[in-house]
């Protein structure tokens, strides 16, 4: 059986204030476009489907365009919910959706997998929504479950139960798990350390056992914490943190007896990011940076004093600049530990100019400003008097 692995589509998020709308689009029509040509079984897609718990109408019209190409290039679709998406919007037309299109976005829904079927027998795929500690221990006040790590523990205990059962009936039963969750190694974390990604809890990877693949979600990078538990990533970078990083998504094969291969199917970047370091000089005119002209840019201008109008000059060269940080290469080091030190036992004019000296990491005042100072100074002071 042949799966493919995606997460955190993000449908509706922004890039520093620009619509992703449109490259998303494209990406995910090459999504559609390896589910067909690899024949797969079914396309696995492991939470945060849209950004936002209130997706615009655009970004409803998205998902629905990529679930009915992935369904009519003969894929089943598995989507759970992340902790982004509102399981009630996401989850609101699941009942008319085409057959083979699975949208698994309450807790009742666990213990229900999707069971497909090819030459070797059944695969059951258990799909796990996000489930907000504090709104699902209600479900179970016997138990003590105020972490994500003591949830995704009772809800995989019950997985590995129905699983039990149905092996009983059907001895080749092969399983696989979708989980939205910051999943870490138990050395790593140690159950008395408090650690979150996203405003995510950790889950100690030893949860996923007993499952042949635990497809993951909420990590915007691919990895691979285990053989059989895999991150895909996202299929956009949405942060320059990203700049670098893989896009793409897991093509997951099965055999008769479980796991037999998982390779990484490249996605298209429409548009790769770029971070640039140097003056504002040296990036508008340095033929270095050609490159980068039609990328998303970060720039880190490292002239003495900050450049004026330096994001639409940048913009003039960088149509796509998205961020500008001024950090000097080099710091006026006055020798005092802030400007209430620099203050003391000088004139007005002295202070003013060191002051000037010191927000422009050591620039002094021009002779006409020095004029101007004393000028204005001078009006002062006779109003004072």
């Amino acid at each position: 059986m042949r799966l493919l692995h995606s997460s955190d589509w993000h449908i509706g998020r922004t890039f520093h204030g620009n619509s992703t709308v449109a490259a998303l689009r494209g990406v995910l029509g090459e999504l559609v476009g390896i589910s067909r040509r690899e024949r797969l079984d079914a396309v696995l897609v492991a939470g945060d489907v849209f950004d936002s718990a209130v997706p615009a109408g655009e970004h409803f019209d998205l998902l629905a365009e990529t679930l009915v190409a992935l369904r009519d290039a003969g894929t089943a679709v598995i989507v759970t919910s992340g902790n982004h998406d509102s399981p009630a919007r996401l989850g609101f037309q699941a009942a008319l959706l085409r057959e083979g299109v699975h949208v698994i976005t309450r807790a009742e829904q666990i213990l229900e997998p999707i069971v497909l079927r090819d030459e070797h027998g059944p695969v059951a795929v258990y799909g796990i929504p996000y489930l907000e500690p504090a709104l699902y221990r209600h479900r179970h006040p016997e138990l003590q479950l105020r972490s994500h790590d003591q949830v995704l523990a009772h809800v995989m205990e019950g997985v590995r139960t129905d699983l039990a059962e149905r092996r009983a009936v059907e001895p080749g039963l092969r399983s696989v798990v979708l989980a939205h969750c910051f999943a870490v190694g138990v050395d790593a974390a140690g159950p008395e350390r408090d650690i979150t990604a996203g405003g995510v809890e950790y889950v100690a990877l030893e949860r996923f056992a007993g499952v042949d693949y635990a497809a993951l979600g909420h990590i915007h990078s691919r990895a691979e914490l285990a053989p059989g538990i895999r991150y895909s990533g996202a299929p956009l970078h949405y942060s320059f943190t990203e700049a670098g990083k893989p896009r793409g998504a897991w093509l997951v094969e099965l055999d008769a007896d479980g796991l037999a291969a998982a390779e990484w199917a490249e996605l298209p970047v429409p548009r790769p990011l770029a971070e640039l370091t140097g003056t504002l000089d040296a990036l508008l005119t340095e033929p270095r940076y050609a490159a980068h002209e039609q990328h998303w840019v970060s720039a880190v201008l490292t002239d003495r004093s900050r450049p004026t109008d330096a994001m639409a000059k940048l913009q003039g060269r960088f149509p796509h600049c998205a961020t500008l940080v001024h950090r000097p290469a080099e710091t006026h080091d006055d020798g005092a530990s802030g400007y209430a030190e620099l203050m003391r036992s000088k004139t007005d004019p002295q202070i003013v100019a060191d002051f000037l000296a010191h927000v422009r990491n050591g620039d002094a005042a021009t002779p006409d400003e020095q004029a101007l100072l004393r000028e204005e100074l001078a009006v002062l002071e006779s109003a004072a008097d």
